[in-house]
C-alpha cells in the first residue's frame, strides 16, 4: 500500500474585494447586468445583479477620458487620452463576458471626452475638446455624419428621435418656406417628403459656452440653437410622450425645451451646480443629480420640485453624474469618493404630489482605498469592518447567499456594502471587535475613540459612545475578548450589554483604560473620562492586544519594545527587549494552545505572545521570564500585522501543526510553524504592503487586506491538498505497475503512451531502444514499428514538447543519438512543419524555450551528420589502401599452405 505523503499547509484565494471604479465615465445597458466602470487605464465589467467581478478590458497605458456600452450590450466602446477610440464586441455568457476588440480608431484629433449611443445600438456619437461632433456606424466602423459648431468642448450629447407630430411643425424660417412652396405640389408628393425614416432622428449636443445645438442627423444640419445657458451643459434627455427637451447646466438651472418651437417652457434655479439630468417613465417627472449630493424629482409640467427640501451632504457625498435606462427602475448616482448610489424611483408617477428625500438602497464602493485594518463582525461571522483611509468604518457583507438560509445579515452578494459608521473628524486607524462581534472599537487621527454597536438585524448602527483625552491620533483600541458565563444575561443578549472596558494607546505615548458606559452617551456634553493614564513608551503606539483571560494587556512601540501589562492595576508586569526596530503588531496565544517547543526548550502555550517588528521578524516570546523562544525570518520589508490561526483539536495535533501567520510591507502573507520555525507557505495575491490581518474562528480563512485596495480570502485548502496528494500517489503507483505491465508483455503502444504520461525519460529511452533495434521491424515503419509511429502521430502539444525535450537530451549522447535520430525522423515525417514551430508551450518563457529545444536538435544533428561524413571519408581511405594491397601481394591461388601440427602456417612458392 502507498505510503501517506507529508501533510502540507496550503491556502487558496477564493474571494477578493477589488476596486472597480476610480472616477470617470460609468455605463449600464438595458438589462440592467452589465456594470462598465473606469478603472485607470482599464475598464471593468461587473454584474451589478450579483457583484460578480465579470472581466476585465485592458487600456492602453493612457488613461481613459470615457467610456459607453451600447443599450442591448452588444459593445463596448473605450476612448482614452491616446486619441484612440477602441469598438469591442461583447460575447455574453450565464457567468462571464468575452470581449473581443473588433476595431480601433482615432475619432479626432483631441481627446473624446464624452460618447451617446442611439437607442437602436448602431450610431455612436463622438464628442471631442475641439468642438466637432462625429456620427459613427458602429457595426462598420465608418463615419456617417460630422458636424462642426464652435471650438468649444462638447460636454453633452443625446440622440432621439422626434414624435411622429413634432417633424410636421416648422423648426426654421427657411423650413416653412419651403413648406409653403411644396403645397402647389399635391398631396401625394408632399406624402412623398416624408418617407424617410430618418426625417426625425436628431442629435442633441451641449457645449462647455452653455449652448444647446439640435443636429438634424437627414439634413445634416443645426435646425436649432438654444442659446440660454451660460456655463458647461451637463446634462440633455428627450421625451416623446411630453414634446420636451431637458437641459441641465453647472449655471444651477435646469430648462425645458418645447420640441415643436424650440422655445423654452420652463427655467428653474436648483441653487446647485448640476451634473446629471433626465426624464423618469414616459416623462412627467425630471431627476437632477448635483453638487449637493442629492437625488431631486421635478414635475415636468410645472418645474415644481417634488421632493421634500434636503440638506446638502458632505463634500465627498457630492454626486458628479449619473446614470438612468428607461428600462430600469433604479438610478445610479456617482459621488466624487467613487461610491455608486442605487435610488429606486417613484413606479406611480401619476399621483405624486410630495415625495421625501430618496435614500439609496444599495451603495457599490468603486475603491476602498488602502486597508489599513479589517475585522470580522457579528456572532456568525456574515460581515467584515473595514477601515480604509476614511473617517468612516466601511462594514461589508462577507457571505453568499444561500436558499433556504438565513444570516445576520441581508446581502445580495458577496463583498455587498451594508452600512457606515460615519461620526469621527479624521481617518480611522485602528479597530477592534469584541468576542460577540455586535460591539467595533475604533481610534482616529481626530485623537478619539469610539465604541459602535452594529445590529445589521434591525439596520442599526449606532455610535455608543465616544472617548476622548488623548492629546494624538489614537493608533491602537482593544475590546476584551473573554466570554461572559453562558446562561448569563451579558452571553444571551450580547446587544444590551456592552464590553467592560476598553484600552487605547496613542502617538501621544500613553495608553488609556476607559470604563464603558451601559447607556448610550447622550450628546456631547457628557465627557467620560479615563479609569487610569498611563505614560507607557518613549515613541508611537502601534498595537493593544488583550489577552483572553482579561487579565494581561500589551502594548507595542516604535521604541522597539512591548510591555505587558496588568488590566486592574495599569502596572508593567514585564518588557519585552529584542526587536531592532518599532514593533508593529503583537498578539497573544489563544486558549487553547498546547505545549508549544522553543530554541531554549518546551513552554506552556497559554503564556506565549507574537509580535512583528520593522526589522522584518516574527518573535515568539515566553511571558514567564520575558525571553525570546524563537524569531521567524523570511520576510523582505516591514511586518506589519501577526495573528494566530486557529488551534487543531486535540485528536489532530499530531499530524497538523501549530500555525501564526504575518503580513509585511513586501506584499505577502507567510504562515510559519510555530514549532519548527519553517515557513509553511507563502501568499502571495497583493501589490503593496498588506496592513491587515483577521482569521475565521470557524473555518480558519485567512483574510488580508492591503495597500492595493484589494481584499483577498485564503481558504485553508491543507485537508483537501493532502487527501488529494494520497489519491496522485495511489494513483502513480497504480500507472507504474501497468507500465511495467505493459513493458513486460511488449505492448509498446501503451507502454509508450504511459511513459509519456508519467514522464518517466529512462522508461522511454529503453522502449525507443527496444522498438528502433527490433530484428523484426514492420514494413513501411518509420520507427520500426507501425503501432509506435501511431501513437508518435497523435501526441498532444504538451505530449511532443515533452518528446522533443527528451531527444534533445538523447541526442547530445553519441550512444542514445542514433535512436534519437529515428525517432525524430519520425517525428518530422508525421508533422507539418508548421505544427512543430507553433506547439503550445505552458510556461512564463513559452515559444522562447521551444525555440531553444529545436535549436539544440538542430546543433546536435548538423554534428552528428558532420562526424558521418568524416567517417565516410576515412572509410573511402581504407578501402583504397585494400585495393592496393591486393595489386601488390601475391593470390592466393598460387601459394601452398603447410598445416604442420601446431606450428604456425608457412607460406612457401
Amino acid at each position: 500500500m502507498a505510503n501517506k505523503a507529508p501533510f502540507k499547509t496550503t491556502f487558496e484565494v477564493t474571494e477578493v474585494i477589488r476596486p472597480i471604479f476610480t472616477g470617470g465615465a460609468v455605463a449600464l445597458e438595458n438589462g440592467a447586468r452589465i456594470l462598465a466602470t473606469t478603472l485607470g487605464d482599464d475598464a471593468v465589467l461587473t454584474d451589478i445583479k450579483t457583484g460578480k467581478h465579470l472581466t476585465t478590458v485592458e487600456g492602453d497605458g493612457e488613461l481613459i477620458s470615457t467610456l459607453t456600452l451600447t443599450p442591448s450590450g452588444s459593445h463596448l466602446i473605450i476612448c482614452s487620452r491616446s486619441l484612440s477610440m477602441r469598438i469591442y464586441s461583447l460575447k455574453t455568457s450565464s457567468d462571464s463576458i468575452e470581449p473581443r476588440l473588433i476595431r480601433t480608431l482615432k475619432p479626432h484629433t483631441t481627446p473624446v471626452v464624452v460618447l451617446a449611443v442611439d437607442k437602436t445600438s448602431t450610431l455612436l456619437a463622438t464628442g471631442g475638446t475641439d468642438g466637432s461632433i462625429k456620427v459613427w456606424d458602429i457595426n462598420g466602423g465608418y463615419v456617417t455624419h460630422t458636424f462642426r459648431g464652435p471650438s468649444v468642448l462638447v460636454s453633452a450629447l443625446h440622440f432621439f428621435e422626434l414624435a411622429s407630430g413634432s417633424v410636421k411643425t416648422p423648426e426654421t424660417d427657411t423650413s416653412r418656406e419651403k413648406k409653403n412652396r411644396r403645397k402647389s405640389r399635391g398631396a401625394a408628393e408632399d406624402d412623398e417628403v416624408e418617407i424617410p425614416s430618418t426625417a426625425r432622428f436628431r442629435l442633441a449636443s451641449g457645449s462647455q459656452d452653455g449652448k444647446v445645438r439640435i443636429w438634424d442627423l437627414h439634413k445634416r444640419s443645426v435646425v436649432a440653437n438654444l442659446d440660454s445657458h451660460v456655463s458647461d451643459v451637463q446634462g440633455l434627455d428627450y421625451s416623446p410622450a411630453q414634446n420636451t427637451l431637458v437641459s441641465a447646466s453647472r449655471d444651477k438651472t435646469i430648462r425645458w425645451w418645447d420640441t415643436k418651437s424650440w422655445k423654452v417652457r420652463k427655467v428653474i434655479p436648483c441653487f446647485e451646480l448640476i451634473e446629471a439630468v433626465g426624464f423618469i417613465g414616459d416623462g412627467q417627472l425630471t431627476y437632477t443629480a448635483g453638487s449637493n449630493g442629492c437625488l431631486r424629482l421635478w414635475a415636468t409640467d410645472t418645474g415644481r420640485e417634488l421632493t421634500k427640501e434636503q440638506a446638502p451632504r458632505p463634500e465627498t457625498e457630492a454626486f458628479v453624474g449619473a446614470v438612468y435606462r428607461p428600462e430600469l427602475p433604479f438610478v445610479v448616482c456617482i459621488q466624487v469618493d467613487h461610491t455608486l448610489s442605487l435610488y429606486k424611483i417613484p413606479s406611480d408617477t401619476q399621483k405624486l404630489a410630495q415625495i421625501s428625500p430618496p435614500e439609496p438602497f444599495r451603495r457599490i464602493s468603486g475603491t476602498h482605498d488602502d486597508i489599513i485594518d479589517l475585522r470580522y463582525l457579528l456572532p456568525d461571522h456574515s460581515a467584515m469592518a473595514l477601515a480604509t483611509n476614511s473617517e468612516d468604518i466601511r462594514i461589508v457583507s462577507v457571505t453568499e447567499p444561500k436558499p433556504g438560509t438565513e444570516t445576520l445579515v441581508s446581502s445580495e452578494y458577496f463583498g455587498q456594502d451594508i452600512a457606515l459608521l460615519k461620526g469621527h473628524d479624521d481617518i480611522i486607524i485602528s479597530l477592534d471587535v469584541d468576542w460577540s462581534g455586535h460591539w467595533v472599537a475604533t481610534g482616529a487621527k481626530d485623537n478619539t475613540a469610539k465604541l459602535w454597536r452594529v445590529d445589521p438585524a434591525n439596520n442599526s448602527y449606532i455610535c455608543w459612545a465616544t472617548f476622548p483625552g488623548h492629546a494624538e491620533s489614537v493608533g491602537a483600541v482593544a475590546l476584551p475578548r473573554s466570554r461572559p458565563v453562558e446562561g448569563s444575561k451579558a452571553h444571551a443578549n450580547p446587544l444590551n450589554h456592552p464590553p467592560a472596558f476598553l484600552i487605547t494607546g496613542s502617538s501621544d505615548q500613553t495608553v488609556k483604560r476607559w470604563e464603558v458606559p451601559k447607556e448610550p452617551q447622550q450628546g456631547t456634553k457628557s465627557t467620560i473620562r479615563a479609569a487610569y493614564t498611563r505614560k507607557a513608551h518613549d515613541k508611537d503606539i502601534n498595537a493593544i492586544d488583550i489577552d483572553q483571560q482579561s487579565r494581561l494587556f500589551a502594548s507595542a512601540s516604535q521604541d522597539k519594545t512591548v510591555k505587558i501589562w496588568s488590566i486592574e492595576e495599569g502596572e508593567v508586569q514585564g518588557i519585552l527587549r529584542g526587536h531592532r526596530r518599532g514593533v508593529w503588531s503583537v498578539s497573544f496565544a489563544p486558549p487553547s494552545t498546547p505545549v508549544l517547543q522553543g530554541e531554549q526548550g518546551s513552554v506552556a502555550g497559554k503564556g506565549v505572545v507574537l509580535t512583528g517588528s520593522g526589522d522584518k521578524t516574527v518573535k515568539l516570546w515566553n511571558l514567564t521570564d520575558y525571553t525570546c523562544l524563537r524569531t521567524f525570518e523570511g520576510h523582505s520589508n516591514t511586518v506589519l500585522k501577526v495573528v494566530w490561526l486557529n488551534i487543531p483539536p486535540n485528536e489532530e495535533r499530531g499530524k497538523k501543526p501549530i500555525l501564526c501567520a504575518s503580513a509585511g510591507g513586501d506584499g505577502l502573507v507567510k504562515v510559519w510553524d510555530i514549532n519548527s520555525g519553517e515557513n509553511e507557505c507563502t501568499l502571495d495575491n497583493h501589490e503593496d504592503r498588506v496592513w491587515a490581518l483577521a482569521v475565521h474562528p470557524e473555518t480558519n480563512m485567512i483574510v488580508s487586506g492591503s495597500g492595493d485596495s484589494t481584499v483577498s480570502f485564503w481558504k485553508d485548502t491543507s485537508s483537501e491538498t493532502q487527501v488529494a496528494s494520497n489519491e496522485a500517489a495511489l494513483k502513480r503507483i497504480e500507472q507504474e505497475q501497468e507500465l511495467e505491465n505493459y513493458e513486460y508483455v511488449g505492448a509498446y503502444r501503451e507502454a509508450i503512451t504511459m511513459a509519456l504520461q508519467l514522464n518517466h525519460p529512462r522508461k522511454l529511452q529503453s522502449l525507443f531502444e527496444r522498438v528502433v533495434n527490433s530484428k523484426t521491424p514492420d514494413a513501411g515503419s518509420l520507427s520500426g514499428l507501425k503501432a509506435v509511429d501511431e501513437v508518435l502521430a497523435s501526441l498532444s502539444d504538451e505530449q511532443l514538447f515533452l518528446l522533443l525535450l527528451r531527444l534533445r537530451d538523447w541526442n547530445t549522447n553519441a550512444r542514445t543519438a542514433p535512436m534519437a535520430q529515428r525517432i525524430l525522423w519520425t517525428l518530422v515525417k508525421s508533422y507539418p512543419a508548421s505544427r512543430l514551430s507553433s506547439l503550445s508551450v505552458k510556461g512564463a518563457r513559452g515559444q522562447k524555450s521551444l525555440k531553444e529545444v529545436l535549436n539544440a536538435l538542430k546543433v546536435y544533428t548538423e554534428r552528428h551528420y558532420k562526424r558521418m561524413e568524416e567517417l565516410v571519408e576515412e572509410s573511402y581511405l581504407v578501402e583504397y589502401t585494400l585495393q592496393e594491397m591486393d595489386s601488390l601481394a601475391p593470390s592466393l591461388n598460387n601459394m601452398n599452405l603447410v598445416e604442420n601440427g601446431d606450428v604456425d602456417v608457412i607460406m612457401t612458392s
